[in-house]
């Protein structure tokens, strides 16, 4: 095999070289223009061989962009910041978080999810439940593990700390004051410092007490685009603007399928399948509101909210700057 018929399978012959990011359109460079200053799109991680042509100059396995393609991708400029989702199932140290930084711009932000031994009532292995977890709401664990880190490895480029509760169980779910009175006596808890956010999946956990109880410690919701949760602007109205720190939103998942459906149906990530016209306009709506209110946005998409995310950042951004007087794409 010839060194150019080579160059024509993946990134085999070229292993020692990174990627570059993927030539950006005229349209995108007008769309960024106009955009709220305020306003940060992403997505959740970045090593998705699926994205060559979309953000990466050329294919290229899931290794060499772990180890890479940051860099690429933190160069577009409709891509101001990301989602770190791996920190859900181990932490990260202040060591490996500070690696990351010093591969983005001063103004790119890391939305980072803190491990679940912090927010799940049991011990999860391989997704199943092996345990009680002693140390669910353990603050000294979070601060730990999760804040400690977070501030001393990315300073100002982190964004949000997001404590995610994945569902907590019918035991927790049917006594709501509870959870919220041990929630806030959790946040009350860590460190003043980061911008903390609560995402929740279960929508009977999603009131009055629970919103007090991030009011009373200072802590923002995060809005949680996902089938177990209250559409997006019924979450953002709740939250009647009272809270502080950027508002930070997380498009997750569909309307229709699970997350392994999900990933099998859009692998590899390539194009838009399942276009969401509705959640898209709500959510340029609110970053939108916000923006204008002086509030930093933090908008995170996964793969599996439409097919591809950094192409549903871009039409997210699209429905954006259609509404900006000095837009003429």
């Amino acid at each position: 095999m010839s060194p150019t018929q080579g160059s024509l399978f993946g990134d085999e012959p070229r292993r020692g070289r990174g990627v570059g990011p993927a030539p950006v359109t005229a349209e995108q460079l007008a769309v960024a223009r106009v955009l709220p200053r305020l306003v940060r799109l992403g997505t959740s991680s970045w090593s998705f061989p699926g994205w060559a042509g979309i953000v990466y100059d050329r294919a290229a396995s899931e290794s060499v962009l772990a180890r890479t393609g940051l860099t690429a991708y933190a160069r577009h400029p409709l891509l101001k910041a990301v989602g770190i989702d791996r920190t859900f199932y181990a932490p990260l140290s202040a060591h490996a978080l500070a690696a990351y930084a010093q591969q983005v711009p001063e103004d790119f932000r890391f939305v980072v999810k803190a491990p679940a031994r912090c927010t799940s009532p049991v011990v999860l292995q391989g997704g199943r439940a092996a345990g009680r977890n002693e140390l669910y709401l353990d603050p000294a664990f979070a601060q730990d593990e999760a804040a400690g880190p977070f501030v001393e490895g990315l300073g100002a480029k982190g964004g949000a700390l997001v404590f995610q509760f994945p569902p907590q169980g019918e035991a927790i779910v049917r006594d709501p004051a509870l959870f919220a009175a041990r929630l806030y006596s959790f946040l009350a808890a860590l460190p003043s410092g980061p911008a903390y956010a609560v995402e929740i999946r279960d929508r009977k956990l999603f009131g009055a007490g629970y919103l007090d109880a991030l009011r009373a410690a200072g802590v923002a919701h995060c809005v949680s685009v996902h089938p177990r949760m209250p559409p997006v602007r019924e979450q953002y109205d709740a939250l009647g603007g009272s809270f502080p720190g950027p508002r930070v939103v997380r498009w997750m998942l569909g309307g229709g399928l699970g997350y392994e459906e999900a990933k099998a149906r859009y692998a590899p990530f390539a194009r838009l399948v399942d276009e969401d016209p509705d959640t898209r306009e709500a959510l340029a709506r609110v970053c939108a509101e916000e923006s204008r209110m002086g509030h930093p946005v933090l908008v995170i998409v996964n793969n599996k909210a439409e097919g591809s995310s950094p192409l549903s950042v871009f039409r997210l951004a699209e429905r954006m700057a259609a509404d900006s007087p000095g837009f003429a794409g």
